[in-house]
């Protein structure tokens, strides 16, 4: 890792709710809590708790040195709205099989 830049990840034990538009796309009681320096906190989904049938996957790809390569997922008027590192790097090994959401209501 780079000098100073950290990232730490744990089970929340607060329940999350996606909704966009009115329409929930995921609801969870077992989110993890992911917090990196310099960026905002993080809730990643277990996939299990996403309705993914609601997503279409974007040809959209990322890349961070700290997680890997990310993938992305879309809804008809919200482009790339979920991500996800279906190969994390080592050091966050847990978010595999995850996703994210830039808006998360913590419940």
């Amino acid at each position: 890792m780079t000098t100073g830049h950290r990232i730490t990840i744990e089970r929340s034990d607060r329940p999350v709710r996606v909704a966009h538009a009115g329409q929930v796309l995921a609801e969870s009681d077992r989110p993890l809590v992911l917090r990196e320096t310099g960026c905002p906190d993080r809730y990643y989904i277990p996939a299990e708790d996403v309705r993914l049938d609601l997503l279409t996957p974007s040809g959209t790809r990322t890349y961070c040195p700290f997680k890997g390569t990310a993938s992305y997922w879309s809804l008809p008027d919200a482009a790339d709205l979920v991500w996800a590192y279906p190969e994390p790097e080592p050091g966050v090994a847990e978010i595999k099989d995850h996703l994210c959401f830039y808006e998360v209501d913590v419940l």
